[in-house]
């Protein structure tokens, strides 16, 4: 075959290429093409609304080109999801149907969208959760096709494995049902949709985190995160908690939920509901939340920042009944959702980070 034949045959299909994307005249097969990106640019920018006919509007294009502060959240957590399972063989993505594991799951079917996601859901079951937020979550799951892993805290109390505390909560009971589901699955790598503004002790963690073969995190065993690099090996045995939206706020929460009109649980808005004054909380009446003799039931209109073991979970008065009042209350509250309204994590000063240590989320 002679070179102008070679030629002739490469550059046929890429020339057939640009011309079926109109981005200059056609050219016959074998002359030199234009391959500068302003071409493509030019169709980006098209397609954005954003015009390109002036040099004065450079500086207007770059700006359009630049991702804005949520956007780039959500870039970052996507990489940070795609890079774990793609070095990683058995992942897992703990799914309780909160806010932030929602937000997580979003992310994680936009980051393989329109493949099916490529590991399960994992939950942990106190037996204690709202039903509003179970149904939810199965829901979701089925709406997803996610295969959904429910490892629940009753099995262990009915075999003796766990006994329950005096104070009635089963969330610290969650750890031995995770690390034992993360055994029988052989998972290496479990998402987690912790927040570093969340409590004290997540703001010590590192996006990947290591888990000896115990499961249990050592804060002072931490790897260096530089930039967009991170570190997932680990020993047979051992696994890491990989947190995507480590570097997210309650309020981005929020704001990606309005941007991306994410659906959650109603327990999330304002709704009225008997509950109970105990610790400075509003625990909701139910049949594993029940006030003692001298606790007054009242129907107050509430809503809940964060959703968990009812027993410890508390509601805050509120008339936020859709995302953008959500929204403004966030953004004027100085308290985290877990230290107003989880007793489970004012026991003591380093509460969740004793937990953490044992091998808690």
């Amino acid at each position: 075959m002679q070179p102008s034949e070679t030629a002739e045959i490469v550059e046929a299909p890429f020339v057939t290429a640009l011309q079926s994307l109109n981005l200059k005249p056609s050219a016959p097969a074998g002359e030199l093409v234009d391959t500068s990106v302003e071409p493509l640019v030019e169709l980006v920018e098209t397609s954005r609304g954003v015009s390109t006919s002036s040099t004065d509007a450079g500086s207007t294009n770059e700006s359009a080109r630049r991702l804005s502060q949520l956007r780039e959240l959500e870039s970052e957590a996507i990489h940070i999801i795609r890079e774990t399972v793609s070095e990683l063989e058995r992942p897992v993505l703990l799914f309780s149907g909160g806010k932030d594991s929602v937000v997580m799951l979003h992310l994680a079917a936009k980051a393989f969208w329109p493949a099916p996601l490529p590991f399960p859901l994992l939950h942990v079951d106190t037996g204690h959760n709202f039903a509003e937020v179970l149904e939810f979550r199965d829901s979701v799951a089925e709406s997803l096709g996610a295969r959904l892993i429910v490892a629940k805290v009753q099995d262990y109390i009915d075999d003796g494995r766990l006994v329950e505390r005096s104070d009635g909560t089963r969330n610290p009971l969650q750890t031995q049902p995770l690390l034992d589901a993360i055994a029988e699955g052989r998972f290496d790598a479990v998402f987690g949709g912790g927040r570093r503004d969340e409590e004290k002790a997540r703001a010590k963690e590192r996006v990947v985190s290591l888990r000896d073969e115990f499961g249990q995190w050592d804060p002072r065993n931490q790897r260096p995160e530089l930039w967009n690099l991170y570190n997932p090996r680990h020993r047979p045995g051992e696994h890491v908690r990989v947190f995507p939206l480590s570097n997210w706020t309650e309020l981005d929460v929020w704001r990606y939920i309005e941007a991306e009109n994410i659906e959650l649980p109603a327990l999330y808005y304002a709704h009225e509901r008997e509950v109970f004054s105990r610790d400075g909380m509003w625990l909701a009446v139910g049949e594993f939340s029940q006030p003692k003799p001298s606790e007054q039931v009242v129907t107050k209109t509430v809503r809940y920042r964060t959703v968990g073991d009812m027993s410890c979970t508390g509601a805050v008065e509120s008339d936020a009944a859709d995302v953008a009042a959500v929204l403004a209350e966030v953004a004027a509250t100085r308290i985290t959702e877990r230290g107003a309204t989880r007793a489970d994590d004012r026991l003591t000063e380093a509460a969740m980070e004793d937990r953490k240590k044992e091998g808690y989320f």
